[in-house]
């Protein structure tokens, strides 16, 4: 006699490939790798030697589900231009998003350590400390791609792929459209 079995009893828990893993966390698998390498990330191993994340420890490692961490997902405006910095606010708050703002790269690293954002918009020409020098730093502290960025400028010429080198998903130059910054928000937190 058959019986019929739900498919979710018994079920373990969820396992992802390191490709997985790295899709789950938005990063390189070559920092996932680091990641585990290191012991910051617990991973597991098949006989063929093959790592394997539990998502609940994935989830752990980013504080938590990152949908159900703060219910709307958190963006930070990094920029010393205060009308630029209201009307991004302004723009996503709108739209369901929570945005926490910062005047310049000191404000912005502090900001961090609160909370950590889902995404950062970072503008490259700032009093002080420039966001290539903030960039850096969020890389040092959080690893490379963890809090994904989008770098911009009105007044630096710099291309998608320098700025993707230094570790930026994304980059905005001249003229910098508002309008296109809070496009380029929502399609990589949607992402």
């Amino acid at each position: 006699m058959n019986a019929t079995r739900d498919p979710q009893a018994g079920r373990g828990p969820e396992w992802l490939t390191l490709g997985q893993a790295a899709e789950y966390l938005g990063v390189a698998q070559s920092t996932v790798r680091k990641w585990s390498d290191s012991g910051r990330l617990r991973a597991f191993y098949t006989p063929g030697k093959h790592r394997r994340f539990r998502k609940e420890d994935l989830d752990s490692f980013l504080g938590g589900p990152r949908s159900q961490a703060h219910g709307t997902p958190v963006v930070l405006v990094v920029d010393d231009d205060d009308r630029l910095r209201e009307f991004i606010r302004v723009n996503l708050e709108m739209d369901g998003y929570s945005v926490r703002e910062a005047s310049n790269a000191q404000e912005g690293l502090a900001a961090l350590e609160d909370e950590p954002p889902d995404l950062i918009l970072l503008d490259v020409m700032m009093p002080g400390m420039s966001g290539w020098e903030m960039l850096g730093r969020v890389q040092e502290r959080h690893g490379v791609g963890t809090i994904p960025v989008i770098m911009f400028s009105g007044q630096v010429d710099v291309s998608e792929e320098q700025a993707s080198e230094s570790g930026a998903q994304a980059f905005l130059g001249k003229p910098v459209d508002p309008q296109q910054l809070i496009e380029a928000t929502k399609q990589f937190i949607r992402a």
